[in-house]
């Protein structure tokens, strides 16, 4: 992996920042001005000092010029373009590789997560000495029902799959200590799922729990296809649960077809052999079916062994506005990572 990041913090020349920052962020044009507006006077009163890495993703808006003129007045905003859209999970990837700080937020820019639970997270940490704060939507009134029972189910597989250590309705708004950040950084995660990863690690953890609110501006980059996206990356890179499943099914699969010939050979002794299509139809349909679900969740997991076997970088960097200071860590224009 070629990662500039993982050495900035060994180069940098100026105080490590104590907090990083990080928003990944695409196509919020209207929603950024209302995000920095609410962020920066919760950081300011914070009393250390911090960076903001925002991850442009690609944004084909005036999301780059804006956050350009957002920089020109706040010096801790950090900018980090992506040369293309690469997707939440990578974007938040490059923000985690590349903050600095001792403690890293991660927060998306639709103010849909509070910034004000930033100072209490922070302070969690460090009263209790805390590797990871995660921020727990206590109320989703705002979203619809749909989107609430999509998601509860979710987490409701999740923590089957990984343990009661993921804690229910967490999203990507979380804080990681130093520690916690280098060692996701050190994880070989080609399609990294975070909601899932972070818990995994087992560090000590707390929690702050608030209302989740509207989206600030603008609509929502997560419609169904990247929810569902979202849940088959999280079951084929944190279990083995759908192949046991396909030999399930294809065990089932043979009883069923046990049964029908036992059925077949007496309906045979006692001389009602008329040609029934309405079994043969049904078995058929569903041993076709079975075998369907079988390769299909094979050919899922061959194509991320595929994929990894590739090693295709997630995403590349562009720009880094690091590059702009002597006295910045320096970034390598069009970085890539794996």
């Amino acid at each position: 992996m070629h990662n500039a990041a993982a050495s900035a913090r060994d180069e940098v020349t100026k105080p490590v920042p104590v907090l990083s920052v990080v928003i990944p962020i695409y196509n919020e044009q209207e929603a950024l001005p209302l995000t920095v507006a609410r962020l920066r006077p919760i950081l300011d009163d914070l009393g250390v000092s911090y960076e903001v890495v925002g991850i442009d993703d690609g944004s084909t808006d005036a999301t780059p010029v804006i956050m350009q003129m957002i920089r020109q007045d706040w010096p801790e905003l950090r900018i980090v373009r992506f040369a293309r859209n690469s997707g939440h999970q990578a974007a938040l990837t490059a923000g985690i590789h590349r903050a600095l700080g001792d403690y890293v937020v991660s927060i998306d820019a639709d103010l849909q997560d509070p910034p004000e639970k930033i100072s209490e997270m922070f302070a969690l940490a460090r009263e209790k000495g805390l590797d990871i704060v995660y921020g727990v939507r206590g109320d989703r009134g705002t979203d619809t029902f749909f989107k609430r029972r999509t998601a509860g189910a979710y987490y409701w597989l999740m923590r089957k799959l990984v343990g009661k250590n993921m804690p229910n309705q967490a999203g990507d708004f979380r804080l990681l200590s130093r520690a916690a950040v280098d060692a996701l950084k050190s994880l070989p995660e080609h399609q990294p799922v975070y909601r899932l990863l972070v818990p995994w690690l087992g560090f000590n953890s707390g929690e702050v729990v608030y209302v989740r609110e509207e989206r600030v501006a603008g609509s929502t980059h997560y419609p169904l296809s990247k929810m569902v996206r979202l849940a088959l990356d999280s079951i084929t890179n944190f279990s083995a649960a759908p192949l046991r499943l396909a030999t399930w099914l294809g065990l089932m699969s043979f009883l069923v077809c046990f049964c029908l010939a036992i059925y077949t050979t007496l309906q045979y002794a006692f001389g009602s052999t008329v040609p029934g299509w309405s079994s043969l139809f049904i078995g058929m349909l569903f041993i076709g079916g079975v075998q369907l679900i079988c390769v299909g969740l094979l050919g899922e997991y061959i194509g991320r062994i595929y994929s990894a076997v590739q090693a295709r970088p997630a995403y590349f960097v562009g720009y880094d506005s690091a590059e702009d200071s002597d006295s910045a860590p320096k970034a390598r224009t069009s970085e890539y990572a794996a």
